[in-house]
């Protein structure tokens, strides 16, 4: 990094008397190359706390609204997936419930990459769109609503203590989408950790097994990241979200009419191009919210 600063400074002052093209080439080079050092600096920095590292489980939920809060949770679905993609992170669908007659009523994804946890851990919490419904024929402005959890997912990299006798085990049969197998048997499991009242479930593959170990990992995923709220609130350390999941304890906005514009009510980022956001370009809102965290 020092060695990097010098050069530009060298470059820097030889532009200055020389003023040929061949010095501000090489400067504006050597520029970019600090620049990316210093950006790399910059997130060893922010995301340099306990779990950042890990990948990331990602559940999402609509609130109250039927069809139009539905919808919109499987807005952020496509905006979390896209964000991943463009940072060449593997998603895995491990639940998945479509919605009645559109979108989704819940979803969990797991997003592999390093970091992923850290970049999307400040996503935690209520997401408020605001836009003309294409389910109301009258062409009303509507607000919807939908939360979004994030958990780091630890895999085998942690040890968590379970017993067995503080779990209850539920098998069902799925509701969702998944072909004959999956909707003719009773495949979909459901784990309840009693002394927290944690519960994970996985419905998405063909066998109770398969299902139960995904749900243990989302299980175990949930129960880390509560051991590191515990530690977090007690160090004060980090930036919590403790409002009410309700009306005004949104997190960010959507709003797409009368005006465009996503506004992050934490860390007071703006930007106006509402469909870039919705695209997954959410790098400046989570930069910014990683900055404002610290």
């Amino acid at each position: 990094m020092d060695a990097a600063r010098r050069e530009a400074e060298e470059w820097l002052l030889l532009a200055g008397e020389e003023e040929s093209a061949e010095a501000l080439e090489a400067l504006e080079a050597s520029l970019g190359h600090f620049g990316e050092l210093l950006e790399k600096n910059e997130l060893r920095v922010l995301l340099g706390r306990e779990g950042d590292g890990q990948g990331a489980i990602l559940e999402i939920h609509p609130g109250a609204g039927g069809t139009e809060a539905q919808d919109w949770a499987e807005m952020l679905e496509r905006m979390y997936m896209r964000w991943a993609e463009s940072r060449n992170f593997a998603v895995e669908c491990l639940d998945y419930l479509a919605g009645d007659e559109a979108g989704i009523k819940s979803v969990t994804l797991r997003v592999r990459g390093e970091n992923a946890y850290g970049f999307l851990k400040n996503e935690k919490g209520i997401h408020r769109l605001i836009r003309i419904s294409p389910f109301d024929s009258s062409g009303r402005r509507h607000t919807s609503f939908a939360s979004v959890d994030v958990l780091p997912d630890v895999g085998d990299n942690i040890r968590i203590e379970i017993n067995d006798k503080d779990l209850r085990v539920d098998v069902f049969r799925a509701g969702g989408a998944g072909g004959q197998h999956v909707n003719r048997t009773n495949s979909a499991v459901r784990i309840t950790h009693l002394p927290t009242g944690v519960v994970a479930q996985c419905q998405d593959e063909k066998s109770q097994h398969q299902n139960r170990d995904l749900a243990m990992s989302i299980l175990k995923a949930k129960l880390y990241a509560l051991e590191l709220k515990k530690r977090e609130e007690a160090q004060q350390a980090s930036y919590q979200n403790k409002e009410a999941i309700n009306f005004g304890s949104q997190i960010r906005t959507y709003t797409m009419q009368p005006y465009q514009l996503v506004k992050d009510h934490r860390s007071g980022s703006e930007i106006t191009d509402v469909g870039a956001v919705l695209d997954g370009k959410l790098d400046k809102l989570i930069r910014d919210n990683l900055l404002y965290a610290q």
